[in-house]
């Protein structure tokens, strides 16, 4: 039989928390103190990456019997980062940005193994292709949501989906923050027993 090991997320997010919570696994929380400043010249897949593989790392650091797991999701309108807007008005401002818009979301996972040292990247592409959104349909949607801790100023879990024409992905939990299909192929890979 498999030995279970100690499962840790590397971030105080509740959206992570909750989606790894449906994997039905034990694990506890842990904060990271990762820079998350953009790179000059970086690009959104990389930064992503970057970060998710620093958090695990960052962590890991000093634990024994561990897989970490990192993430971090960069998204990008016409190459230009939507960072979490922290304000109303910053919020509006991308949302207007975003309207009629292509948005892509690169949310990227990785599984750091503190014995080995062995790390497990995964990067998932999500994009959303906003409606056309009116300047009062913006500003209710925020006052009712306040979507200030979230890249692009929305919530797809909640009444940010009615925000959208569509969305291409082939992972539905990558939008919010944690891609559950490539997260759990890794951890089955790392050695971990799931379902």
């Amino acid at each position: 039989m498999t030995r279970q090991r100690r499962l840790v997320l590397g971030s105080t997010s509740r959206y992570r928390a909750e989606l790894l919570g449906r994997l039905g696994l034990a694990f506890e929380q842990r904060a990271q103190g990762v820079e998350e400043a953009e790179r000059p010249g970086e690009q959104p897949v990389g930064r992503a990456i970057r970060l998710a593989i620093a958090k695990a790392i960052a962590v890991g650091e000093g634990l024994t019997d561990a897989l970490v797991i990192g993430s971090d999701q960069v998204a990008d309108l016409n190459g230009e980062l939507l960072e979490k807007p922290g304000s109303m008005e910053r919020a509006h401002a991308q949302l207007s940005a975003c309207s009629g818009q292509e948005v892509s979301f690169h949310t990227a996972v990785c599984v750091f193994d503190t014995d080995s040292g062995q790390q497990y990247p995964y990067l998932d592409l999500t994009q959303v292709t906003f409606r056309r959104l009116q300047p009062d349909e913006i500003s209710r949607y925020i006052a009712r949501e306040q979507p200030l801790d979230c890249a692009g100023s929305f919530k797809c879990e909640g009444l940010g989906i009615s925000l959208f024409e569509r969305i291409d992905s082939n992972d539905p939990t990558a939008l919010i923050g944690l891609p559950l299909i490539g997260l759990a192929k890794i951890l089955r890979k790392a050695g971990l027993t799931l379902p």
